[in-house]
């Protein structure tokens, strides 16, 4: 199968010929919205302000640091291993916020 690069050269996107969702890939994808239970998360937490998961990783970065001096490796490991995954958090937090959960396709 060919890559789409191949099929469709990119500099024919622009903001008035963008294929269509699944337009691209020739494939037909059905309208996908996201539950109830999705949307309430994303609204609330696109409520928090960005920096707040880098401090929240830099903090876990700086507590493993101390449980390691004190000796505590295990709860050290254990602590560490949550940067990333506030800088995860962080990163779906602001993509929600640039791009929304629920994007509205350009008709043409």
């Amino acid at each position: 199968m060919a890559d789409i690069s191949t099929r469709i050269p990119p500099s024919s996107f622009t903001s008035s010929n963008r294929p269509e969702i699944g337009e691209e890939t020739g494939g037909d994808r059905p309208e996908h919205n996201e539950g109830v239970v999705a949307r309430t998360i994303e609204q609330q937490t696109a409520k928090l302000p960005s920096d707040l998961f880098l401090w929240a990783a830099g903090g876990s970065i700086v507590g493993s640091l101390c449980l390691q001096m004190a000796g505590r490796q295990h709860e050290s490991l254990f602590v560490g291993q949550w940067a990333p995954t506030f800088l995860i958090l962080g990163l779906y937090n602001k993509l929600v916020k640039v791009a929304g959960s629920d994007p509205v396709p350009i008709r043409g």
